[in-house]
């Protein structure tokens, strides 16, 4: 089966490293592309071709202020990659478990001996 274009898929989108990285700076809030470009270190046109994709599959919002564009995350688009993350939770929880199970018997033999 063929996967998504990038443009309309939230998953092919963050598998971009840098878009990753942009995600994680507008965690802390709006940015202009300017501030996004200088702090991941990447030209103008190559973060707003980021961006352009990261809007497209609804991982990002952008809105005038003043004179600037001011780019956000948008939730919406996360829930997706939110729930599909979320289905493995099981796994780990069950593995922590496991895990401490096993500490807990070494710290028994070893109290033991």
């Amino acid at each position: 089966m063929a996967r998504a274009a990038t443009t309309s898929d939230a998953f092919n989108a963050i598998a971009e490293p840098q878009r990753r990285d942009i995600l994680t700076l507008l965690r802390a809030g709006d940015r202009p592309v300017t501030d996004l470009a200088q702090q991941l270190g990447m030209s103008l046109p190559g973060a707003s071709k980021h961006l352009r994709v990261l809007r497209e599959v609804g991982l990002v919002r952008v809105r005038g202020a003043g004179r600037q564009r001011l780019y956000g995350l948008d939730a919406r688009g996360l829930r997706p990659i939110h729930e599909w993350v979320g289905g493995f939770e099981e796994f780990w929880t069950g593995s922590f478990d496991r895990l401490d199970s096993y500490v807990q018997d070494l710290k028994q033999t070893r109290m033991e001996e």
